[in-house]
């Protein structure tokens, strides 16, 4: 059994462990020092030495590693890695019978019971994502745990850390047959083109298959949708299944293009009936503006940083600024999905955002629904950060 590296939390830590808090932070260790290799077992005592929980030190964003269990005597080995995966499987069985989605989360880190990894599935292919040098440690006891409990066509990896924050790693392939890709696969009836050999991301975000399919089915039919920092186009796509007059996607990426086009043509729609712009987002909403172009539905989802030649945006500080710009190109009665995926503030922080904007441009509006992730990615009430999507759909009404 390998050797138990002794943590000590300060006193005002003490209680959010014990009540099963799972991120270590800096903050919370007395003994910082104590620290050495990623990946060692770690035992957080309080300052009187009694047990709190046992984990694993791993440098992610601003963690130190993930407790695992509030069991002393549990040893975390494979049988423990692979209990979890069964268990996280298990909870999936619905989406695995499904016979329009064939891509979604198999196991979602400290949500299902194991922080600094995650699993997605995409049409027998599992794709491991590892978020911590530590984490990775663990890396054959899940690979061989997958090997025993599932059938696959092919498993891929991607290391999502290094020292300058970039990703770094060839094409990802671990065992099993590899994939011809694009690999199509199928959500909520729709095609995406999947790339698992390529780069972070792999061609579609799975945390908004429901915010996607709200779109179809309520806020597309014969309307004019703009797609913000689009990607992808996965919710143009679905806006124009659900009957669009047209769409509009803006992204900065050059990418955006062919990878849209692509994704038009996957289900049988023409590209050529829509736009797709390789262009700063932010200069798209001013030309917008000065064209006098209005639109009725307006999907606004961009990442928690972004920065462009003239722009640097953080969702924390300038959302509420992106969506006055946002309200400013949206009819009267028409919706803007409002959407984001940073970690550094709540739901209700987020409406602060969306009221301060409404009120700034002198706008009434309504909420009609709200998305959080859906329920392939698990998550856990002591670990609320974890719950990081929230999608607010907004009704902007006439002055």
């Amino acid at each position: 059994m390998k050797k138990e590296i002794i943590v000590k939390i300060k006193p005002k830590h003490v209680n959010q462990y014990r009540s099963g808090y799972p991120l270590l932070t800096k903050e919370a260790i007395e003994n910082i020092g104590a620290l050495n290799k990623e990946g060692d077992i770690i035992k957080l005592v309080d300052p009187q030495g009694r047990f709190i929980g046992k984990g694993y030190y791993g440098r992610q964003n601003k963690g130190y590693g993930w407790i695992l269990t509030k069991e002393e005597k549990q040893v975390i080995d494979i049988s423990f890695v692979e209990k979890r995966l069964i268990e996280a499987i298990d909870r999936r069985k619905s989406l695995y019978r499904s016979k329009d989605t064939n891509a979604f989360r198999v196991f979602n880190g400290e949500g299902d019971g194991f922080g600094g990894f995650t699993i997605d599935y995409f049409d027998g292919y599992y794709l491991i994502n590892w978020y911590s040098k530590g984490c990775y440690k663990f890396r054959d006891h899940v690979i061989n745990s997958l090997k025993r409990i599932v059938d696959f066509k092919g498993i891929y990896q991607k290391k999502r850390f290094d020292t300058q924050g970039k990703y770094i790693e060839e094409d990802g392939f671990v065992m099993g047959t590899r994939g011809e890709f694009p690999l199509v696969v199928k959500e909520n009836g729709v095609h995406f083109a999947i790339y698992l050999n390529e780069g972070a991301m792999v061609g579609v975000f799975l945390d908004q298959r429901d915010v996607r399919n709200a779109i179809r089915k309520k806020y597309s039919k014969d309307k004019s949708v703009l797609n913000t920092f689009s990607y992808t186009g996965a919710f143009s796509i679905y806006a124009a299944l659900g009957g669009a007059k047209k769409t509009t996607s803006v992204d900065l990426a050059n990418r955006s293009l062919p990878r849209t086009r692509e994704h038009f043509s996957l289900n049988e729609l023409d590209y050529e009936g829509h736009d797709i712009l390789v262009e700063d987002v932010f200069n798209y909403f001013k030309y917008a503006v000065k064209k006098g172009l209005k639109f009725d539905t307006v999907i606004l989802d961009p990442p928690s940083f972004a920065k462009s030649k003239k722009f640097k945006f953080s969702a924390q500080k300038d959302y509420t600024n992106l969506l006055k710009e946002a309200i400013a190109i949206t009819e009267d009665e028409g919706v803007i999905v409002a959407s984001t995926n940073c970690s550094l503030f709540n739901m209700k922080k987020f409406k602060t955002f969306i009221e301060d904007a409404f009120s700034q441009m002198r706008y009434p509006y309504s909420i009609l629904e709200e998305y959080t992730l859906p329920s392939d990615f698990k998550t856990t009430k002591t670990f609320k950060e974890g719950n990081y999507l929230k999608v607010v759909f907004l009704k902007k009404h006439k002055r």
